[in-house]
């Protein structure tokens, strides 16, 4: 992501990149592929590896499922590997990218019996797209209406069974009646710094990386307990170490590359410590809006409320009031303010 206040490109940002999703011949996806692989997430992964197994031993298609959580904790990796291990082909696409019923419809059709549809970002479908989710999530059926006006007809059509995967980070702007269909929905939780870890060494040995457990550790540190910002920061540690150094990962070479990174002890970037600064110098300890932080930064109100505030609110830096947003002593304590 470009923050516009700042001009950079913010490394720790938990927005998927397309140098993220995309596989290349060199560094091919670090995302793993069934749940041996998955670190982290161990209440979701048994809960969901008693529906799978249940669903295979009556021949059964799953439920439906939601998947939501903060941005960069693997609901589309979790999507993936549900799809492995039921054994089933996998549709991904996001909610932005349907732009009409028409869209939908198309995908649907194309679908077959045992099929996993994934649908990213799952509250921003449009109203008319939603509605047509309903008939098609609880009786799999695709209504349609053919024509206009007086001489228009709906037309119902069979659908295979199929089993959608929805991702959301906002529940709350999630309609009733689709969060209603979803037979399971579970929350991602942020993760701990070991399972953040093992999962920096384990892409550390797939890009085939040299990397020591401390240096490893001090990058879980500095990582926001998120696996898309781990990876991140070592693709970019990584190369810190083969142009400045002999391409092993120790600790003094992580602190350089963090360094130049501008990421701070508490994983907080320059656009983190900017929006703080700028609370603190211009209200104080008063609540401002978000669509005032929003013009201060010069970010979007949706990207400081999907990106930005999450993380600096588990650390208690920012503080959530009907009137606004407040930053906290310990914002105050760490920008020593």
């Amino acid at each position: 992501m470009y923050n516009r206040a700042m001009g950079i490109e913010r490394v720790i940002d938990t927005s998927l990149h397309e140098d993220d999703a995309e596989e290349n011949v060199v560094e091919f996806s670090l995302r793993p592929t069934n749940f041996e692989e998955y670190i982290g997430q161990k209440r979701l992964k048994t809960n969901l590896k008693l529906a799978i197994d249940a669903a295979k031993k009556r021949g059964d298609v799953l439920d439906h499922i939601l998947l939501y959580g903060p941005p960069g904790l693997g609901k589309t990796t979790m999507a993936g590997v549900i799809a492995h291990e039921m054994g089933a082909n996998f549709r991904a696409t996001s909610a932005p990218s349907i732009e009409k019923a028409g869209d939908l419809a198309s995908i649907l059709t194309n679908l077959t019996d045992g099929n996993i549809l994934f649908i990213d970002e799952i509250h921003r479908l449009r109203r008319a797209v939603e509605e047509i989710l309903y008939s098609a999530m609880e009786d799999y059926k695709l209504d349609i209406v053919i024509g206009k006006g007086p001489a228009g007809r709906s037309v119902k059509l069979d659908l295979p069974h199929f089993t959608l995967i929805g991702a959301t980070t906002q529940t709350g702007n999630l309609a009733a009646p689709l969060r209603d269909r979803f037979g399971h929905s579970y929350r991602l939780e942020y993760y701990g710094e070991d399972d953040i870890q093992k999962i920096i060494e384990r892409s550390a040995n797939l890009l085939e990386a040299k990397i020591e457990p401390d240096a490893a550790k001090l990058l879980a540190q500095r990582s926001r307990l998120t696996p898309r910002i781990a990876n991140r920061l070592l693709k970019r540690v990584r190369d810190y170490a083969d142009v400045n150094g002999d391409g092993i990962i120790d600790v003094p070479t992580a602190k350089s590359a963090l360094e130049m990174l501008e990421i701070d002890e508490l994983g907080l970037d320059p656009a983190d410590r900017n929006m703080l600064s700028l609370m603190l110098d211009k209200y104080g300890d008063k609540p401002v809006g978000l669509n005032t932080i929003a013009a201060l930064t010069g970010d979007e109100a949706s990207t400081i409320e999907d990106y930005y505030e999450p993380f600096l609110m588990r650390l208690g830096m920012i503080q959530r009031t009907p009137k606004g947003r407040i930053a906290t002593d310990v914002a105050r304590k760490h920008l020593k303010k």
